[in-house]
C-alpha cells in the first residue's frame, strides 16, 4: 500500500514564458483534458476565466462539455491578472489559486474572489488529468465494506495493518496516549518560554490580534531548535515507526535536511485577526500537491483538545478528492468531523487531507506539529535554498490575510 500520488518530479520544472503557456501549453493540455476540465467546471457551476498576463488576454470557457481556450477578454468573464512567472507556476502546480493569492502574485480584476479559489481543481483536471470530485466518487470503507467508524483511535501497540488501512481509507489516525504528561509538561515549559522571547517581525515566529487589537505570538518557528525535550521525542522510536506505516519509507522534510523539524503553536482565546485558527485548507494548498503528496503532517498535543479548547477538524477520505485546497468547497460531500484528543496523543493527517483549527471558547491549548515526507523520486534533485531564505518565506505567512484582501480586491 502507498499514499504517494505524485506525477511531477521537481527537476523537470521549467520557467515558461506567457506566449509558451498560451500558445502551445495550454492549447496541449486542452486536446488532452478537454472533456475532463470542462466536466469539472461544468459541475462546480463556476464562470468562466480570463487570464490577463503582461497585457494579452486568453479566456477559458466550457462549450459542448469541453473546455475550451479563446483568444482575447470576455466580459463576462471572471477575470485576474498575473505575471509570466506566476502563470508558470500555476500551470506547472507549483503555485495554486490560494498560493498565488497568499503571496501577493495574483490581482482579481473582476468577478469574485471564491470563483477563483473554486478553479483550482479545475486547473489540476486539465493540466495534471485529475477528475474534479464529484459526489459519491469517495467512499470511505472498512474491510468488510461497512462504513469506517470515524471515532476509531489507536494505541501504539495495535495492530500495524489495521492502522494502515484505516490511514489509507481516512487520510488520517487519532494515537493515543503515545507520550507521558510529564514529557508534555516539558515542552509546554520549553514553549512558554519561546513564547515569551517572541518579537512582532522577528522572523521565528508568526502573531494574531484579539477584539481588542492585542498582538499575541501564536505559533514559533523551528521549535525543534529551542527545546531539548522536544528535539529527543523526534528522535523517538514512538514517533519514528510512522514513517513506514505508509509503505512508501517517508522521511523527515527535505528542507531540513531530512530531519524531522517542528514548531510550537498556542491557541488562545478571543482571536479574530491572523493565522491562529486556520479555516479548511490541505497542507498543500499553496500548491506543489504533485510534487509532495501525500506525506503525514503529525499533531503532538502537548495539552490535549476538545470542544472546548478548539479541536482540530478533518474531512475523512477528502485526500482522494480533487477539490478546491483553501476553504471548503462548497460541491464536497464528505462529512467533518472533530478529532478530541488528551494530552500526549498523536494527531496523524495526509497532507492532502482538509482540515482546519476550531477556535477555542473555553479554554486554550497547545500543539506541536512536525512532519514526515515521501523520499525523492528517482533522478530527482531539488535546487539547494539556504535555511534563512526558507524561514523568511515560512515567517512572512504570519500577514498573509491582508495579502489575500488584497488580491480579492473587486475593480467593478
Amino acid at each position: 500500500m502507498s499514499i504517494d500520488c505524485r506525477t511531477r518530479r521537481h527537476c523537470e520544472r521549467v520557467r515558461l514564458e506567457r506566449d509558451a503557456v498560451f500558445d502551445y501549453l495550454i492549447p496541449e493540455a486542452v486536446s488532452q483534458h478537454a472533456e475532463l476540465a470542462g466536466r469539472g467546471l461544468r459541475y462546480k457551476a463556476l464562470p468562466q476565466l480570463t487570464l490577463e498576463v503582461n497585457g494579452r488576454c486568453v479566456t477559458l470557457r466550457e462549450k459542448h462539455g469541453a473546455l475550451q481556450v479563446e483568444e482575447g477578454d470576455a466580459s463576462d468573464s471572471a477575470a485576474v491578472s498575473l505575471d509570466s512567472d506566476a502563470l508558470s507556476d500555476l500551470v506547472q502546480d507549483w503555485s495554486s489559486t490560494m498560493g498565488l493569492a497568499m503571496n501577493s502574485r495574483v490581482q482579481m480584476t473582476r468577478g469574485n474572489f471564491d470563483d477563483w479559489i473554486g478553479w483550482e481543481p479545475v486547473f489540476r483536471a486539465l493540466f495534471d488529468g485529475r477528475p474534479v470530485h464529484e459526489a459519491g466518487a469517495v467512499t470511505v470503507v472498512d474491510r468488510d465494506g461497512s462504513d469506517l467508524d470515524f471515532s476509531r483511535s489507536f494505541e501504539l501497540d495495535d495492530d500495524s495493518d489495521e492502522i494502515s488501512y484505516f490511514l489509507h481509507q481516512a487520510g488520517f489516525l487519532h494515537l493515543r496516549g503515545v507520550f507521558t504528561e510529564e514529557e508534555m509538561a516539558a515542552v509546554s515549559a520549553d514553549l512558554d518560554k519561546a513564547l515569551a522571547r517572541a518579537e512582532p517581525d522577528d522572523g521565528a515566529s508568526w502573531w494574531a490580534g484579539d477584539s481588542q487589537g492585542v498582538q499575541h505570538p501564536v505559533r514559533v518557528l523551528c521549535f525543534h531548535e529551542r527545546s531539548a525535550t522536544l528535539a529527543e521525542l523526534l528522535r523517538d522510536s514512538r514517533l519514528g515507526w510512522l514513517a513506514n506505516i505508509t509503505g512508501d519509507n517517508l522521511v523527515g522534510s527535505v528542507e531540513d535536511s531530512g530531519c524531522m523539524g517542528a514548531e510550537g503553536l498556542i491557541k488562545p482565546l478571543d482571536i479574530k485577526t491572523g493565522l491562529s485558527d486556520l479555516p479548511w485548507h490541505k497542507d498543500c494548498g499553496q500548491g506543489r500537491h504533485s510534487y509532495y503528496c501525500n506525506g503525514l503532517t503529525i499533531g503532538i498535543s502537548i495539552t490535549g483538545a476538545d470542544e472546548r479548547s478548539g479541536a482540530l477538524g478533518i474531512v475523512p477520505g477528502s485526500h482522494r478528492a480533487n477539490v478546491q485546497t483553501a476553504r471548503r468547497d462548497p460541491s464536497l460531500d464528505l462529512p467533518a468531523i472533530k478529532l478530541v484528543t488528551e494530552t500526549g496523543d498523536l494527531t496523524v493527517h495526509c497532507s492532502d487531507t482538509l482540515h482546519r483549527a476550531y477556535p477555542p471558547i473555553e479554554r486554550p491549548r497547545k500543539v506541536v506539529y512536525t512532519g514526515l515526507q515521501q523520499p525523492l523520486m528517482q533522478g530527482d534533485f531539488i535546487e539547494e535554498v539556504p535555511v534563512e531564505k526558507q524561514r523568511a518565506t515560512r515567517a512572512k505567512l504570519t500577514n498573509v490575510r491582508d495579502r489575500i484582501a488584497g488580491a480579492a480586491r473587486q475593480d467593478t
